[in-house]
């Protein structure tokens, strides 16, 4: 009886002992945020950094498009973020540097510059450790201390330990911005014009250049079907020896630089602030920036009207999942004219409705005034000119309007021809002067009812 109770004991205390050592591990764990939804709050250390004095980096962010990811990564776990001073960014950075990130075709190197100052673990000033830490750009950040109790991330020092300390993250303020191997990299090769090459666009269209429509592409020829030229004709001089085509569209030469032109238009848009979601169909979804840099540097000339991303934000799941859905809404806004504010609200203040030809053949976009502006589309589907002249070089104009047009759906015919009114009565055709004078005379002798034309 004894042993038992003694035993019983034993289990007693050893249980003790097995939830205290539970409750002492769990309370040396790190913090984590209580927000796992991937949802932050106005705690946030990212709300933080967006409303703090680091305006440079927080509109780097914006412009990278990383709210999302930057998120998701706040929502998981602590962060630590190594925020350069606005000095560093405004006035101390190569300006080559900072154009080459800002441009959309460098959206990738932007992005990975801004996730290597990003570490996903709190690291606080109190417990600052002398060891390589992993950033959310795959790469390593160095942290040091020198003699002088100086605080280092590989060769910045940190000028303001702690600037912001909020449950989920902290930011430390440094002295120079950090730049990964690979961005340097690119940005080398890019100076030195070594990756710059000849890209042949894929899926551009084909313009016709004697009706300036574009061409429908031919269907593949099966196999072993006989060659779509003559042997005469495929023996004849190349390009080298042929005469030189006449410049102007459809020509072999580029006399316009149509891919700068583009990407300074969707620089602007960036910049311009409010049309970042259209700007990203044309660079990342679609292959649009190209084919427009192709038809400008051919000679045409391209009105854009741009939605802006109140309007895009608008846009179902359904209506971009279908194969090509996003080339054809962005086709449907592209017009091969040159078309600013002022001659737009002109036309459709003389003319009432201007039909204008859009890359989305055969449709057109519908013009006409309303409320002092230029409204396209009908019915709930319309949208009005608002933000005037974005961008106009003279080959490339950019409008901006509040909504997403698309093409009315076509009408079946009701009748071949439209019913005439019954008992309409014919207006009777003018009289000229000398011949209302003559009938005047023939009333005056009794003989005006003996001809028709005075009847």
């Amino acid at each position: 009886m004894g042993s038992s109770i003694n035993g019983g004991v034993i289990l007693f205390l050893l249980l003790l002992a097995a939830i205290s050592a539970s409750a002492s591990a769990s309370s040396a764990l790190p913090e984590k945020p209580t927000n796992t939804s991937g949802q932050i709050n106005s705690n946030s250390v990212l709300v933080a950094l967006l409303d703090s004095h680091y305006t440079e980096l927080a509109e780097l962010v914006e412009k990278a498009l990383l709210l999302h990811t930057l998120e998701d990564a706040v929502g998981a776990h602590n962060v630590t973020i190594f925020a350069p001073r606005n000095e560093a960014l405004e006035r101390d950075l190569d300006p080559e540097f900072k154009r080459f990130l800002l441009e959309p075709g460098n959206l990738k190197s932007l992005q990975t510059l801004i996730l290597f100052h990003v570490v996903p673990a709190r690291i606080s000033s109190h417990s600052w450790p002398s060891s390589r830490h992993r950033t959310l750009a795959n790469d390593h950040l160095h942290l040091s201390a020198d003699k002088d109790s100086v605080k280092r991330v590989d060769l910045a020092a940190i000028v303001h330990p702690d600037a912001v300390v909020r449950p989920d993250g902290v930011i430390h303020g440094i002295e120079r911005l950090l730049v990964p191997r690979s961005v340097q990299e690119d940005f080398n090769r890019r100076r030195s014009l070594a990756s710059i090459s000849a890209v042949l666009p894929t899926g551009a269209p084909e313009v016709d250049p004697r009706t300036h429509r574009l061409k429908k592409p031919a269907s593949p020829a099966p196999a072993g079907s006989p060659p779509a030229l003559p042997i005469y004709d495929a023996m004849a001089p190349g390009p080298s020896i042929a005469p030189a085509p006449a410049p102007g569209p459809g020509s072999g030469k580029h006399h316009f630089d149509g891919h700068s032109q583009v990407k300074d238009f969707i620089q602007t848009l960036l910049l311009y602030g409010g049309y970042n979601e259209m700007a990203d169909i044309l660079v990342n979804l679609t292959s649009l920036a190209t084919e427009m840099g192709r038809l400008v540097s051919e000679g045409y000339v391209l009105t854009v009207l741009a939605p802006n991303d109140e309007a895009m934000g608008r846009l179902t799941a359904e209506q971009l999942s279908e194969p090509g859905a996003p080339e054809q809404i962005m086709y449907y806004h592209l017009i091969p004219e040159y078309q600013t504010e002022e001659s737009m609200y002109n036309a459709v203040r003389r003319f009432g409705r201007v039909r204008y030809d859009t890359l989305r053949v055969p449709h057109k976009v519908v013009g006409r005034e309303a409320d002092g502006s230029v409204k396209f589309g009908q019915a709930e589907g319309s949208a009005y000119l608002f933000d005037p002249d974005i961008y106009t070089d003279g080959r490339i104009s950019v409008q901006g309007i509040d909504n997403v047009l698309f093409p009315p759906d076509e009408e079946p015919p009701t009748s071949s021809q439209p019913p005439r009114k019954p008992h309409a009565q014919q207006p009777k055709p003018r009289r000229g002067k000398l011949m209302e004078v003559a009938c005047h005379m023939l009333g005056a002798f009794g003989q005006r009812s003996h001809f028709t034309s005075c009847q």
